[in-house]
Order: C-alpha cells, then sequence, then structure tokens
C-alpha cells in the first residue's frame, strides 16, 4: 500500500528555497492518525487499512463510535464470547472525527499502530484530496467560466445568458439537450483530487506537512494524503 494520512488544512504561507526564491505552500497539520481496522480479503472481500483523524470527546460520541475503538461490555459482546467467536481487535483509543480507508496490502501495519508525519519523510510528492467550498446554485458563467454574450448591439439584456441549449437535428437528441451540458446548476461541494504536489517540507515534531501549491477546501477541511503513483 502507498503510503498515506490523513489530515487537516491550516492555511497558506510562503517558503524560501536556497536561491531566495519565494515559493507557495500550503500547510496541513497531518497525523497522528490510529489504525483503527485491518481489512482483509477473508473476513471484508478486499485488503485496506482503516485510519482515524482527531479525537473526538467521548460525551460527543455515539455508543458505535465508542464500541468501534474500544471493547465495550455489552450483553452482545459476552454472549460472543462465551460462544467462542473471536471479536476483532480495538485501536483502544479515543473515537474519531475523520475516518478513512486506504485501499492496498495491509502489510506492517496493525491495529492500534500511531501513522505519523514522520513516515512519509522518504515521499517527494503526494495525491491530496477534499471536498472544495461550496458556493451554491451558480450561473453557468461563473460555475463554468463561460465569457457571456457580446456587450454591443443585437444582445439586449442577456449578456450573462449561456446561449442556445437544444440540438435540432434529430441525430443530435431530437430537440433535446445533450446529457452533460454545462449549465447552471451546484457549484462546489464536491471531491477533487490534486495530484503530485511536491512535499516542500516536514515538521515531525508539530506535526505539520507542507507542499507546495493549492490544495482542496477552506482552511479546516479534512484531507485525505497519499503518496502519489504519478511517474514523471
Amino acid at each position: 500500500m502507498a503510503k498515506g494520512i490523513l489530515g487537516r488544512k491550516v492555511g497558506m504561507t510562503q517558503l524560501f528555497d536556497e536561491s531566495g526564491k519565494a515559493l507557495s505552500v500550503t500547510v496541513i497539520q497531518a497525523g497522528p492518525c490510529h489504525v483503527l481496522q485491518i481489512r482483509t480479503p477473508e473476513r471484508d472481500g478486499y485488503s485496506a487499512v482503516q485510519v482515524g483523524f482527531l479525537d473526538k470527546p467521548r460525551r460527543l460520541a455515539r455508543r458505535s463510535e465508542r464500541g468501534h475503538v474500544a471493547k465495550l461490555n455489552s450483553k452482545r459482546v459476552k454472549n460472543r464470547s462465551a460462544a467462542g467467536v473471536e471479536l476483532p481487535p480495538k485501536a483502544d483509543c479515543e473515537p474519531q472525527r475523520f475516518v478513512r480507508e486506504f485501499r492496498g496490502s495491509a502489510e506492517g501495519f496493525t491495529v492500534g499502530q500511531k501513522i505519523t508525519v514522520a513516515d512519509l519523510a522518504d515521499v517527494k510528492a503526494v495525491d491530496i484530496a477534499g471536498i472544495t467550498k461550496g458556493r451554491g446554485y451558480s450561473g453557468a458563467m461563473k460555475r463554468h467560466n463561460f465569457s457571456g454574450q457580446r456587450a454591443s448591439h443585437g444582445v439586449k439584456k442577456v449578456h450573462r445568458h449561456m446561449g442556445g441549449t437544444g440540438a435540432l437535428a434529430a441525430w443530435r437528441g431530437g430537440g433535446r439537450p445533450k446529457k452533460g451540458k454545462c449549465m447552471p446548476g451546484q457549484y462546489g461541494n464536491s471531491r477533487v483530487t490534486v495530484r503530485n504536489l511536491r512535499v516542500a517540507r516536514i515538521d515531525a515534531e508539530n506535526n505539520l506537512l507542507m507542499v507546495l501549491g493549492a490544495v482542496p477546501g477552506p482552511a479546516g477541511g479534512m484531507l485525505i494524503i497519499q503518496q502519489t503513483n504519478k511517474v514523471g
């Protein structure tokens, strides 16, 4: 499995290289993360490592969330133990706010293990996935970068309209708009992955990862960081 970790976007700042050139970087609070479960083909049908980030107060966590990370002395658990059913190991940590899985071989991982940003010390570039800022229902110009219609003679009060959407010819759809047509609608609030971002600096003492360029989402947004498989 490619090396991966969960994190939270802190913001953007500048770093300076050896020649004095300013570099725009995004600062990410990456880890520490707890390994909550190991997915196996025999039990789950696939291989993966389930990881949690940011402790959640127990008073705010549901019983299912508490039971996911620690053993509960419930009647069901006692009955299963008495019947000889082997219960899966628990991470024995606090409930986690952000839980995700990394697909791939789980070799070298154990439940309860901690993953820190120091584990990415030899990684040169990463792929980062996050939820973009939601901008609500937007028009075609803002949503799809349309230039709009001419602000000259012959165009009357439709300067920001998107223009024609239909297709008159039968072989184009019989007068119906084609599927996937760029039209007004929900803008943002979708998962986006930015690939091959170069790692600029790692601060293992403060659990900070700095990458060149921008990453999806607002400050405080949760991120999935994984070693890139992009070549070149």
